[in-house]
């Protein structure tokens, strides 16, 4: 099974009616985050790959809110292995080699 996570802070900000993300530039700015609107926008809009905590925690307070609220995490499972010739093959160590046959053109 492989996790997922999930990034809330645009539903967050929806239910405190903050609707545009320049909106929360000056709100991280009183908590002492530095961000300019093109990193709020890429923040609000799709999930971080790196999250510092001092931005999560600004985010927190901002939105009188806990981690918890902001990131979810969902398990899916991972795809079935692929059937070969009726056997199911889970890694490259169960496949067998079959031998070249060799043949020359006729010269005719």
């Amino acid at each position: 099974m492989t996790r997922q996570f999930d990034w809330h802070l645009r539903r967050q900000l929806a239910e405190r009616g903050i609707y545009k993300t320049t909106e929360l530039v000056p709100l991280l700015a009183a908590q002492g985050v530095q961000l300019s609107r093109e990193q709020v926008y890429r923040l609000v809009t799709s999930p971080p790959q790196r999250l510092s905590i001092e931005v999560l925690d600004a985010l927190c307070v901002i939105l009188d809110c806990t981690p918890n609220d902001l990131i979810g995490f969902t398990v899916a499972a991972r795809k079935q292995p692929k059937a070969v010739g009726g056997a199911t093959v889970t890694d490259i160590g169960t496949l067998k080699t079959v031998p070249a046959r060799i043949t020359r053109p006729d010269r005719s």
